[in-house]
């Protein structure tokens, strides 16, 4: 199994798009307990990957290495090498506001600031400088609510608290602060299991519009989503990376019995 995944991993020359972000052998402990072994994968530029597999298989952990969001974790250690492009994210020297910048995160749950709409995206270029005057900001504020698919239902509501939009539309904005300080790679955590269909629908739409100036990762429960959404998916099982390939390969022709299994619901 890990042979031919580090294979795939290593590889690189066969991948259509360039590699944005890699791990080699990454490991996770919490305390005493291992939750990822020696995972190795490869995230390409401008496609959609989705990470599936049961529950407590280690795809949110690994997701969360991404950014180094497991650093808020006072007994968590992480292994191996993680890299955004040819840089190690772990390096001492790495300032980790501004790695979370350009790796930027959407959670489960929408999450938006007790603030304005307006106020909720701009709240990162703000933090980060990224602005000189009030025009700027704007420009920003309202061409990221645009890329969010957002704008048109919320143009004239901008001085409104974002707590009070709908949940679809606060996921929404969400992905919308993420894009306003210009990530490269947006990782998302089951971004869509709070919402209706509709509003599902809504954020898969706008995950196959970003992919063409983003990288994106997603951690899914749903194989139907990681089907129509993503380009590659990678099977997680017990803490381990099982197989990663094209998301067509893995659903209709996958190399591991256990990949088979899952998606055919015979476990998980």
């Amino acid at each position: 199994m890990q042979d031919t995944t580090t294979k795939t991993v290593k590889d690189s020359k066969a991948r259509k798009n360039p590699i944005k972000m890699s791990g080699e052998k990454v490991t996770v402990h919490y305390g005493a307990k291992q939750a990822l072994f020696d995972v190795d994968l490869l995230i390409e530029e401008n496609q959609v990957t989705s990470l599936i597999g049961p529950s407590g298989c280690g795809k949110s952990t690994f997701l969360r290495c991404l950014n180094r969001m497991n650093d808020t974790i006072d007994i968590c250690r992480v292994g191996g090498t993680l890299k955004l492009g040819d840089n190690d994210i772990y390096d001492p020297n790495v300032d980790v506001v501004e790695l979370r910048a350009r790796v930027g995160m959407v959670f489960q749950k929408p999450n938006p600031f007790p603030k304005s709409i307006f106020e909720n995206v701009a709240y990162g270029p703000r933090i980060h400088g990224l602005c000189r005057t009030k025009t700027d900001m704007e420009e920003v504020v309202v061409s990221s609510l645009q890329k969010a698919g957002l704008f048109e239902e919320i143009k004239d509501r901008l001085d409104e608290p974002g707590t009070g939009l709908s949940g679809g539309q606060q996921q929404r904005l969400c992905i919308a602060r993420a894009i306003a300080v210009s990530p490269e790679v947006i990782l998302m955590d089951e971004p869509c299991s709070a919402l209706d269909p509709i509003a599902t629908a809504k954020v898969e739409e706008l995950i196959d519009e970003l992919r063409e100036n983003y990288t994106i990762v997603i951690v899914t429960h749903s194989m139907q989503q990681a089907a129509r959404v993503s380009q590659r998916t990678a099977f997680f099982h017990l803490g381990n990376l099982v197989e990663e390939g094209p998301t067509d390969q893995i659903f209709t022709n996958p190399v591991d019995q256990r990949t088979q299994d899952y998606i055919t619901g015979r476990f998980g």
